[in-house]
């Protein structure tokens, strides 16, 4: 019973860390750039997983046809990560929780464009709403006042969650045969040698050297935390657990970050903005339920 109930914790705890993700985000732009950003991020991320690989004496044999699928993989993920992160830098943390969580509206209709997968009328109601919640959520309460000049961070966010749908289906299509720990490795070192040349500059250099105390936390908290230990746990759960209850748990992430936004950002959050994100979310639940 003690072991089932510290399961039930799990993914709820990885769930808090990636809604705080978007905090310590928005503190580090202040200081590096995304490209930086996302360097730290996977060159830490890649630390603590090679350590827990070692610990569990995982397989490091490395297959050349996985690879080449995991590079296709890196590259999505990659170039998803810079548009979130440049987004982030021209809106708000808290609507960034909302706008993500419209991935897997994405992952729907893609899935039906490309693996024939149904949309039955409930799902199609479910993605209505949740685009009407969006709308609102980026005008502000009004889709008119929505133009790609005074909406760039909401719109680059939203093309995110579309890459992150693209991501998701490149995934279901490719078979692996590595482990889930080792496909996430192999995936993060990839993605930072993708990346990491695009830092090789002075500027980058001299700001990872500057970086102030709470940069580095934020670094950290996103490198071992967010990346690390929260994919670990997650595929864990997964493991565990009925996929269907694991995923649940990710309708909580914009709460998450609404909140800590709120907490360390002062960011305001208006009536319009929950009403919006409810609906967002109710779209989002109605598209997955089965």
């Amino acid at each position: 019973m003690k072991k089932k109930r510290y399961i039930i914790w799990l993914p709820l705890l990885a769930v808090i860390f990636w809604g705080a993700s978007f905090i310590a985000t928005k503190f580090l732009l202040d200081e590096v750039s995304p490209e930086t950003i996302i360097s730290l991020r996977l060159i830490f991320a890649i630390i603590l997983l090679t350590i827990v690989a070692l610990l569990t004496k995982s397989d490091f044999t490395i297959n050349l046809k996985n690879h080449l699928r995991i590079l296709l993989l890196a590259a999505v993920a990659v170039f998803h990560l810079w548009i979130q992160i440049t987004g982030l830098k021209y809106t708000t943390a808290a609507n960034t929780g909302w706008i993500i969580g419209t991935a897997p509206i994405f992952i729907a209709l893609l899935g039906f464009t490309f693996l024939k997968e149904k949309l039955n009328l409930i799902k199609i109601s479910g993605i209505f709403i949740a685009f009407t919640g969006l709308l609102l959520l980026i005008g502000k309460g009004n889709p008119l006042n929505i133009s790609f000049l005074n909406n760039v961070g909401d719109l680059l966010v939203l093309f995110s969650s579309f890459t992150w749908g693209v991501y998701s289906i490149i995934n279901k299509k490719i078979s692996l045969n590595y482990s889930p720990l080792m496909t996430i490795l192999y995936l993060f070192i990839l993605m930072a040698l993708i990346i990491i040349p695009f830092n090789i500059n002075q500027k980058a250099i001299a700001s990872v050297i500057h970086l102030s105390t709470v940069g580095w936390i934020s670094i950290l908290f996103l490198g071992l935390l967010c990346s690390g230990v929260s994919y670990v746990i997650w595929a864990y759960s997964l493991r565990e657990m009925e996929s269907a209850k694991v995923g649940a748990y990710l309708y909580l992430e914009p709460f998450v970050t609404v909140l800590s936004a709120w907490i360390f950002l002062n960011d305001e959050i208006t009536p319009s903005i929950l009403f919006s994100g409810m609906l967002i979310i109710l779209g989002v639940y109605l598209v997955n339920r089965d």
